[in-house]
């Protein structure tokens, strides 16, 4: 369940009440009249099932509260109620497979943000991925994957085309069409001042035989892709984070990014050509099979709604 606080101005603090009072899942209803200072107005407090939490969002935002009031909210752990669990019986479908749009939306939005946080992520984790490359280290690449932050991008691309929000996926999109030529370019210049000191010696990227996976694109570079994609995108409605680190070491896009620069820098453009055609299809895949679970979740919501009968 989820806890809901609410700051309702004056003009609408009996129709949130009223909303609250008849929406299905909600309970434990709690109003302090005159409570809220800035903004002014009452504080509503209540607990929500997280199937029921859409429609009790869609219709309080249709009053206008972001505009006057505010709303809050935070999971609960642990509910010891009997109000509780009737609650979540009368809601249709199952707290684990409800997607909070709203939680989802802006939760993407701040993942997918350019910022100088994202490029020092991604611009480690592509230095770890050469030093895996140079150095033939399995561990070192998969310690690259999990420093890697360009899942929260590339599931804001999925979010966005599903939900229709295309001011995420452009916000997205741009993360990381900016972020990985920097991570890259700085990667470059490490791996060229390596090779000029005498600290990086390799001539020849292939003949790292424990990390060539990296580059080599096949029909399971895709399947791979979709289904770490899909978990990734299932863990992150569901907040299981730890699902969603192993996505990080399923993927081989940061990887990929860092081969094809050491590839570049020795001039060997046909395995960077091909490393960079990995990452492509890396995110390609991860995006289409993110709108995937997401369209298939919205599907069956609306079904479970259409098929549950009036109380």
């Amino acid at each position: 369940m989820l806890h809901l606080r609410i700051i309702a101005p004056d003009h609408c603090g009996a129709d949130v009440v009223s909303l609250l009072r008849e929406a299905v899942g909600v309970t434990h209803l709690i109003v302090h009249p005159g409570a809220a200072v800035e903004p002014a107005g009452d504080l509503v407090e209540a607990d929500i099932t997280r199937e029921a939490v859409n429609d009790v969002l869609d219709d309080l935002l249709a009053l206008g509260l972001t505009h006057d009031g505010a709303i809050t909210m935070e999971p609960l752990d642990t509910v010891i109620s009997d109000a509780a669990v009737r609650a979540e019986k009368d809601a249709p479908g199952d707290p684990d497979d409800a997607i909070i749009w709203e939680e989802l939306t802006r939760r993407t939005r701040e993942d997918a943000t350019l910022s100088v946080t994202f490029i020092t992520f991604l611009t480690l984790a592509c230095l770890l991925a050469a030093v895996g490359v140079i150095t033939d280290s399995p561990v070192t690449v998969v310690g690259a994957m999990v420093v890697g932050p360009e899942f929260g991008p590339l599931a804001g691309i999925a979010v966005g085309f599903v939900r229709r929000r295309f001011d995420l996926a452009r916000r997205s999109a741009y993360a990381l069409l900016i972020g990985f030529p920097i991570a890259m370019v700085v990667t470059g210049l490490a791996a060229v001042l390596g090779e000029a000191t005498g600290t990086v010696d390799i001539t020849d990227v292939t003949t790292a035989d424990q990390v060539d996976f990296i580059y080599q694109v096949g029909p399971f570079s895709l399947v791979v892709a979709i289904l770490a994609g899909a978990a990734g995108m299932l863990s992150l409605v569901s907040a299981k984070s730890a699902a969603l680190v192993g996505v990080f070491i399923s993927v081989t896009t940061v990887p990929a990014a860092g081969y094809a620069v050491v590839a570049a820098t020795l001039g060997q453009w046909r395995v960077a050509a091909e490393s960079t055609a990995q990452l492509a299809v890396n995110m390609v895949g991860i995006v289409v099979a993110g709108v995937c679970v997401l369209a298939v979740h919205r599907l069956m919501a609306r079904r479970r709604t259409a098929t549950t009968p009036d109380l």
